[in-house]
């Protein structure tokens, strides 16, 4: 195989060129220390050694989440080179002993892989990292000294109820359940493993009979989602891993199951209960944790309607659709197959869920159909193949192949691919499995998911928007590469490696292929050639020509070695949501996902955040041609806006380049919903998996928007889609304000109050004037100057009661004539006492500065979310939980004044908006939130570990403070 790094099972150097990896390493000793949102340190250890590339973010997250050992005892790891020579050194003995080379090409293998991951090129799932070499050695006194303990044999053996004998080594699992009593219990200890240690897992419980049938005892059967109550509580007191992450699952029911409606809208209900309980006072801020929603059901799970093209042209024709019993087949219940896909669309806009698979495009691609259908996924959706078998996933960082002249190197990228792919497949056989159908399915296909991310940021690196035919093409011919590349090592591992033995099904081949491969040769070939077609449909012209040539090659290689000796691996790529991994490879956007801000916040090494302009920005403007003086303008009015509209600067059709998931605080551009479902349609036909991608939705997106997006997806080939409504969820957020240092500046939306241009010089033409006077503040030869406009002495008025926490108040309005506010007084406690103090002397400046043109909307702002006692529950479902008297009063007069409800085809839900405000650099280590100007997800739920809010990744959310998450890998 040309450039291959296994020849003969020897291994060739490529990254490392007879350098020891950890010495060319600049390393440097620092302190990793996580606070929650009050401040407290919640995790800290000292003295703890790291690359000095990486980032304090990456250091604390690794150190906190992957070490082994418990703090301040002998056993626990102390530098990332320990880490990175546990999980290295266990795979490259289990290579030996596996018989993938000897052991001088053991140790070249070594070094390539551990400087992959010691320069974030590349990272493992977070099982990989939790479990591996844990309990097969030791470290010593002497840093980088090992003692290694015994290799099992055995590698399916299940040891006893306390875990496994072989580490875990795969995030995702997918389990079948039958319809008795007792599969569904042995389901339930299988979960309950697979959470243990790290992983998640994915069931279709349409095997199950109905609520509409009868059992044989006589009587009607519970039907699926009673039991579903049962696995989702089970799953919320599980932490995975050990760790604080929660443990993640997927629950499926196909569209013709009689219990198909109740699926549909079970979450959904379920979520109104908890807003009930919020209303009378529970906590609802940190999601599935908190008491409101701890109280109700299904929300431990992702869920999903698994439908058929019969279903989706009967909706497409506006023809019936009959519900099937389970047992017998018979038709049950007729429906409009419109009505069907109109409530799941309407539940995904009220809470989210459900998503869709689409299960003849799945089985479609499937390449091992003579064993059995797809039935299933993980719970994000990636991984999809046979009931009862796993997948250990990888993936790589694409902007560490972006040389400084703007080129791709695709050598390094193919290599880097054979060399994880290589991993992967020992990592198969090391690993233990829960059980033995597991275990057995695992050897006989040895699925993988080797995947990338940062794809969002290589684009932006790149010049090319994510929402473009050119975005689209570059993202397609990198995925044709990196699943090519890793099918063609997988065939010259069956090649070039002893033949495995079977554990169930296919017989032993003279070749090292899986023994899955020779059951289904025929259609496992008719898949590749499928994958091989795609490459005609990538626009080859918008692509530089060195790619689309390692692309054929790849697939052409991976075709005709693999028509002669098979593949030994049933599936090899997926695109996972990299949640954690990717804080360890330092990565600005994860799996298939673009930029979501401009602006980010840097941790700093001695503590506290600096906020920047995202470092790709920078790369972008110059890989566009713009000159140092203007990308230093660009960047100062990114930092004041964190938008690049109106800059006048930047042409118009540079726009799009600079493009993000969600519409920043000033600006009108965000990427539609068909820019990512499009990107997913690009990149699926590569993958043998599928994509783990929520769709982003604005807030004001309609029901009928959403099931278009749906049939769009089915349309384009997609597997599987999962919608986001911003502001879908009903948690309260929890934000911590951050530091207001700077001085006051004339911003272009009006936040500070307008006053006259000091002097002509600064009449700019009506564009640019706008545009840059935010960046020509400093040059105002006089403050800022308003008039007062008082309010008549008889003035209109309205006095509104409320409640925090039991401490009730008073809030009185007074009004302009039309209608607007012009002041207001805020009666709590006793006349005299400290708080009605404070409280007069707040309403007085608020009703100065109303009087003086400030606009309510920046008042309001500014005051939303303040956190101070009293705060709690308030009563009032339109506000649910006030921060402080302050935050209630913002939160009011916001909704009272700012936001009428006018011909909504649903209520607003009552969540505020999330207001996240400039930060300097603070000197203390105090929690300051991580989220980006643009993160206005207002029912993202608090991170159950430090308390400051998440980000969806994928279909789950991440912290980006502490790296957990609320399910993903």
């Amino acid at each position: 195989m040309k450039g291959s790094i296994v020849s003969q099972i020897e291994v060739n150097r490529y990254f490392t060129k007879g350098e020891d990896p950890y010495a060319a390493i600049k390393w440097e000793e620092r302190t990793a220390r996580i606070t929650n949102f009050k401040g407290e340190v919640i995790f800290e250890q000292k003295g703890v050694r790291v690359p000095e590339s990486w980032s304090v973010t990456a250091t604390n997250i690794v150190v906190s989440k992957y070490f082994y050992g418990k703090l301040e005892t002998a056993e626990r790891e102390t530098g990332v080179d320990q880490l990175v020579r546990r999980v290295v050194k266990t795979i490259t003995a289990a290579g030996i002993a596996q018989g993938y080379f000897d052991k001088e090409n053991a140790e070249i293998f070594a070094n390539e892989l551990a400087f992959l991951l010691l320069n974030q090129y590349g990272a493992f799932n977070s099982p990989v990292w939790f479990n591996v070499g844990c309990d097969q050695y030791e470290p010593n006194a002497q840093a980088g000294s090992w003692h290694w303990g015994p290799m099992y044999p055995d590698m399916a053996t299940v040891h006893g109820a306390t875990g496994y004998k072989n580490p875990q080594c795969s995030a995702c699992f997918i389990n079948s359940v039958g319809d008795s009593m007792e599969e569904i219990m042995a389901l339930a200890r299988t979960e309950a493993l697979l959470f243990k240690f790290g992983s998640g897992t994915g069931t279709n419980f349409s095997p199950l009979r109905s609520s509409k049938e009868s059992v044989s005892g006589g009587g009607v059967a519970s039907g699926p989602l009673s039991f579903m109550k049962g696995l989702d509580a089970f799953a919320g007191v599980i932490k995975s891993g050990g760790k604080t992450r929660r443990a993640a699952k997927m629950a499926i029911l196909d569209i013709e199951h009689p219990d198909i409606v109740d699926f549909i809208d079970c979450k959904l209900l379920e979520d109104k209960k908890a807003q009930a309980l919020m209303r009378e006072g529970y906590d609802g801020t940190s999601g599935p944790d908190s008491p409101a929603y701890a109280s109700v059901f299904y929300q431990n799970a992702n869920n999903s309607v698994r439908v058929s093209d019969q279903f989706m042209y009967a909706v497409e024709k506006d023809l019936n659709f009959c519900t099937l019993a389970v047992k017998t087949g018979q038709e049950v219940q007729t429906y409009r197959a419109r009505y069907l896909m109109r409530k799941i669309a309407q539940a995904t806009w009220e809470c989210g869920d459900p998503g869709m698979q689409f299960d003849d495009t799945i089985n479609k691609w499937h390449t091992c159909k003579e064993s059995g259908r797809i039935n299933a996924s993980n719970p994000c959706s990636e991984y999809m193949f046979l009931d009862d078998s796993a997948c250990n996933l990888a993936s790589l960082n694409l902007l560490k192949y972006l040389r400084p002249d703007g080129t791709f190197d695709v050598q390094a990228y193919e290599q880097a691919i054979t060399l994880f792919t290589i991993a992967q497949d020992i990592l198969v056989d090391l690993s233990g499995y829960p059980t033995e159908r597991i275990a057995k399915n695992s050897h006989d296909y040895r699925p993988l998911g080797l995947g990338y991310a940062n794809l969002g940021a290589l684009l932006m690196a790149l010049g090319l928007p994510y929402d473009s035919d050119a975005g689209r093409s570059y993202a397609a011919v990198l995925t044709a590469i990196m699943t090519g590349r890793s099918y063609a090592t997988s065939a010259f591992m069956a090649e070039n490696l002893a033949p495995i033995q079977p554990s169930s099904r296919g017989p032993a081949g003279e070749t090292g292929a899986c023994p899955g491969w020779f059951a289904n040769k025929e259609e496992f070939l008719d898949v590749i050639r499928m994958h091989n077609e795609a490459l005609d449909h990538i626009d080859r012209n918008l692509i530089p020509p060195e790619l689309f040539l390692a692309a054929t090659f790849n697939w052409r290689t991976a075709y005709e070695q693999g028509f002669i000796y098979g593949f030994r691996n049933a599936q090899v790529s997926v695109l996972a949501p990299t949640g954690t991994i990717g804080f360890l490879m330092d990565c600005d956007t994860t799996g298939i996902e673009p930029e979501l801000a401009l602006i980010k916040y840097k941790k700093l090494v001695g503590g506290g955040q600096l906020k920047i302009v995202n470092e790709t920005v920078e790369r972008a403007l110059a890989k566009l041609d713009y000159s140092k003086m203007t990308i230093d303008l660009l960047l100062k009015y990114i930092d004041e806006n964190g938008s690049l509209e109106g800059s006048g600067i930047l042409l118009d059709e540079n726009l799009p380049v600079f493009d993000t998931a969600f519409k920043p605080a000033k600006g009108t551009r965000f990427i539609h919903y068909m820019g990512h479902i499009k990107m997913m349609a690009a990149t699926q036909p590569f993958l043998s998996g599928a994509i783990s991608k929520t769709v982003n939705m604005p807030n004001e997106a309609t029901v009928e928007e959403i099931e278009e997006a749906y049939m769009q997806a089915w349309r384009l080939g997609l597997k599987s889609v999962a919608i986001y409504r911003d502001g879908s969820k009903s948690n309260q957020v929890l934000v911590t304000k951050k530091d207001e240092s700077k001085k006051p500046t004339m911003a272009l939306d009006g936040e500070v109050i307008s006053h006259p241009v000091a002097s002509a010089g600064q009449a700019f033409e009506a564009g640019v004037a706008e545009a840059l006077q935010a960046l020509a503040d400093d040059d105002l030869k006089a403050p800022p100057r308003a008039v007062r406009h008082r309010l008549p002495d008889t003035r209109p008025a309205m006095t509104h009661k409320f409640a925090i926490a039991g401490h009730e108040g008073y809030l009185t309005v007074g009004l302009y004539e039309h209608g607007q506010p012009g002041e207001i007084f805020i009666a709590m406690a006793k006349e005299g006492s400290t708080i009605s103090g404070f409280m007069d002397s707040f309403a007085l400046v608020f009703s100065i500065a109303l009087q003086h043109g400030v606009p309510l909307e920046t008042l309001v702002g500014k005051l939303a979310h303040t956190r101070f006692e009293p705060s709690g529950w308030t009563g009032n479902t339109e506000i649910g939980y006030a921060k402080s008297i302050m935050d209630y009063v913002a939160r009011w007069l916001k909704h009272r004044f700012l936001k009428p409800q006018q011909g909504k085809l649903f209520p607003e839900n009552p969540i505020p908006e999330l207001v996240i405000e400039d930060a300097a650099p603070r000197a203390t280590g105090g929690a300051v939130q991580t989220l980006s100007t643009v993160m206005s997800m207002t029912d993202a739920p608090a991170c159950q570990v430090c308390g400051c809010i998440m980000v969806r990744n994928g279909a789950c959310y991440k912290c980006l403070e502490c790296g957990s998450s609320s399910g993903c890998s």
